[in-house]
C-alpha cells in the first residue's frame, strides 16, 4: 500500500514536470510566432490560408484569390487570378471546417498562428499519454520532452500555418484510442487524419502495415490499408479534379517528374505506375544525395536519442510518408523546417514508445543525461537554423556580407507600415509584396504584386484599388541574396512604369514602403520622398 502512495505521487509528479514542458512550449512558441507574424516575417502560405478561412465563414467555401495565385492557370497558363477560384483542387483540406468557429469569433490571420502552436502543444500532452500506457513515468516525461525539443516539430511550428500542425494530435489520439481499444475514437480519428490533406493516407497506410506486422491486428491493419489507400486514389483522381487539375499539373508533375516522363498532368496512379517501372530512379531518389539523407535522419532520430534508427516499428510505421519525401525532386522535401517533417514524426515517436517497453533495463543513469543533452542539441539546432525567420533578431541571415535586422529597427519599420495600411480600407482590392500580405488578407481581392489584376465574381477584369510594396526589406537583404537583389530592381521599375503610365498615383513613401492608389494623381509630397528614396538607392 505504501508503495502504491509513492508510485501516486511519482506519477503526479510526472505530469507535473509534464504541463510544465508544455506550458513552457507554448509560451515559447507562441511568443517567437507573435513576434514573427505581427513583425511581418509571415508570408505567402500564412495569407492565403487567412483567406481561405475568411471567404469560407463569409459564404465562400475554400475560395481565395491568393491560392489562385498558386494555381497552374496562373503560374503556367498566365490567366489572370480569380478571386472565386477554389483550392480544393490544389489539396483536399476539408478538416479546415473544424476550426471554422474559433476563426469566426476571431477573424484574424493571428487567430491561425495560435491554433497552430495549440494543436502541436497538445499533441505533446496526448504523447504523454500514450506513452504511459507502456511505459513508466520517467520515460515517458523523456519522449514528450523529446517532442517538445524536436527540430522537426519546432521548425514547422514556426512557419506559416500549415494543415500538417493537426497530424500530430489527430495521430496520436488515433493510436491511443487503438492501445485503449476505443474503437469509435479510432475511426473517427482516422477519418479526422485523411481529412488533414489528400495525401495523409499515406501515414495511415504506415500504421497499418505496422498492425499487420506486429501481428496485432491484422485484419483491422488490412483495412486501414485498404481504406488509406483507396481515400488517396479516389480523392485525387474522382473529386479533386471537379475543382482543377491543379495537384497533378502542379506537385505530382513538379515534385515526382522523373517517374512520368513528357507526362505533364499524371494521376496518382500513373505515378504509381511509373514508380514500378522506373526502379533505377526510385533507388537513385532513395540514396542520393547521401550527405542530405544522411542529416535528415540524424535530425529526426536525435531528440530521441537515436532509438528510431534501431527500432523496427518506427522503420514500419514512418516508411510510407518518409518513403515519399525522399523521393521527390524538392529540397525541401528533407528539410527539417518546413511542414512535411512533421508527417514521419508520430511514426518515429510511437516505434521509440514500443521499443522501450520491450527494453526499460536499458534507461540507465548514464543514457538519461545523455539523452537529455540531445534533446538540448536539438534544440540548439532548432535556434540556429532560425526557422521562418523566427529569430532573424537573434541570428544574423548571413555573416560576410553581414546581413542583420536588430529587433527594435524592424518595429519602427513596423510602425511606419502600418501607416500607410490605415489609407486602406478594408473593402478594397489590393495587391502587395509576399511579407505583408498576412496583414491585409481578411478580403474578397487581394493579389502579390507585382499582379493588379484580377478578375472578380461578376467576371469582369479589374485593376486592383491599392498597390502597396515594402521595398526596405530586400535594401536590406539585397547585399548578401541576389534574388533580393533583382526583386529590388524590379518593383523599382514596375513602380516607375506604373506612375508613367497614369494608372496609379502615390499616395505616401515611409521608410521604404510604397503605397500607390488606382486613378489618383501622385501627392507632391509623396513624389518628393519617392525621388530621395531612389537616390539612396542609386548609391548601392
Amino acid at each position: 500500500m505504501l508503495l502504491n502512495y509513492f508510485d501516486l505521487i511519482k506519477n503526479k509528479s510526472s505530469l507535473k514536470i509534464t504541463l510544465t514542458l508544455a506550458t513552457v512550449f507554448f509560451a515559447l512558441m507562441l511568443a517567437f510566432s507573435l513576434n514573427r507574424f505581427y513583425s511581418f516575417y509571415a508570408s505567402y502560405d500564412q495569407s492565403l490560408f487567412d483567406q481561405l478561412f475568411w471567404n469560407t465563414i463569409h459564404g465562400h467555401l475554400f475560395q481565395g484569390s491568393l491560392s489562385s495565385g498558386q494555381s497552374s492557370a496562373y503560374i503556367q497558363d498566365g490567366h489572370i487570378q480569380k478571386a472565386f477560384y477554389c483550392h480544393l483542387g490544389q489539396h483536399f483540406v476539408i478538416d479546415f471546417l473544424l476550426w471554422m468557429p474559433i476563426y469566426a469569433l476571431f477573424p484574424s490571420g493571428v487567430t491561425l498562428v495560435i491554433l497552430q502552436v495549440s494543436l502541436i502543444t497538445i499533441a505533446g500532452l496526448v504523447l504523454y499519454v500514450l506513452s504511459r500506457h507502456y511505459l513508466p513515468s520517467s520515460i515517458a516525461v523523456l519522449i514528450t520532452a523529446s517532442f517538445y525539443g524536436a527540430n522537426a516539430v519546432i521548425g514547422p511550428t514556426f512557419a506559416n500555418f500549415y494543415e500538417h500542425c493537426q497530424i500530430p494530435l489527430f495521430i496520436f489520439s488515433l493510436l491511443l484510442a487503438l492501445e485503449k481499444r476505443k474503437w469509435w475514437l479510432f475511426w473517427l480519428f482516422l477519418i479526422l487524419t485523411l481529412g488533414v490533406r489528400e495525401e495523409t493516407g499515406i501515414i495511415l497506410f504506415g500504421i497499418g502495415l505496422y498492425l499487420i506486422f506486429s501481428r496485432r491486428y491484422p485484419r483491422l491493419g488490412f483495412a486501414v490499408c485498404i481504406l488509406s489507400f483507396s481515400y488517396v486514389i479516389i480523392v485525387t483522381n474522382v473529386i479533386m479534379p471537379l475543382f482543377s487539375n491543379d495537384n497533378s499539373r502542379l506537385y505530382l508533375t513538379a515534385y515526382f517528374s522523373k517517374y512520368v516522363p513528357g507526362n505533364n498532368s499524371p494521376s496518382t496512379l500513373q505515378l504509381l505506375w511509373g514508380i514500378v517501372t522506373h526502379p533505377q530512379e526510385l533507388i537513385q531518389s532513395l540514396l542520393t544525395p547521401v550527405d542530405k539523407r544522411v542529416k535528415y535522419f540524424l535530425g529526426q532520430w536525435l531528440p530521441l536519442a537515436f532509438i528510431p534508427a534501431i527500432a523496427p516499428s518506427a522503420w514500419t510505421l514512418a516508411g510510407p510518408p518518409l518513403l515519399v519525401l525522399l523521393m521527390q525532386d524538392s529540397i525541401a522535401a528533407l528539410s527539417m523546417s518546413i511542414r512535411y517533417a512533421l508527417t514521419v514524426v508520430p511514426g518515429l515517436f510511437y516505434g521509440t514508445i514500443l521499443w522501450w517497453s520491450q527494453h526499460q533495463e536499458q534507461f540507465k543513469p548514464r543514457f538519461r543525461r545523455w539523452w537529455i543533452r540531445f534533446i538540448a542539441l536539438s534544440i540548439f539546432f532548432a535556434i540556429t537554423s532560425s526557422p521562418s525567420g523566427a529569430f532573424y533578431f537573434l541570428i544574423p541571415d548571413s555573416i560576410y556580407p553581414w546581413v542583420h535586422v536588430p529587433l527594435t529597427r524592424q518595429w519602427e519599420h513596423v510602425r511606419h507600415i502600418r501607416a500607410l495600411m490605415q489609407y486602406i480600407p478594408a473593402t478594397a482590392s489590393v495587391s502587395a509584396t509576399t511579407f505583408l500580405l498576412p496583414h491585409l488578407a481578411t478580403r474578397r481581392g487581394i493579389i502579390r504584386l507585382p499582379s493588379v489584376q484580377l478578375q472578380m465574381d461578376s467576371g469582369e477584369v479589374i485593376d486592383v484599388d491599392f498597390a502597396l510594396a515594402d521595398l526596405w526589406r530586400l535594401q536590406q537583404y539585397q547585399p548578401a541574396f541576389k534574388n533580393d537583389r533583382q526583386q529590388l530592381k524590379d518593383f523599382v521599375s514596375f513602380i516607375n512604369q506604373l506612375l508613367l503610365q497614369g494608372k496609379y498615383g502615390l499616395v505616401d513613401v515611409q521608410d521604404g514602403v510604397v503605397l500607390l492608389q488606382k486613378k489618383v494623381i501622385s501627392q507632391p509630397q509623396a513624389i518628393t520622398r519617392w525621388s530621395e528614396w531612389l537616390a539612396e538607392i542609386q548609391k548601392l
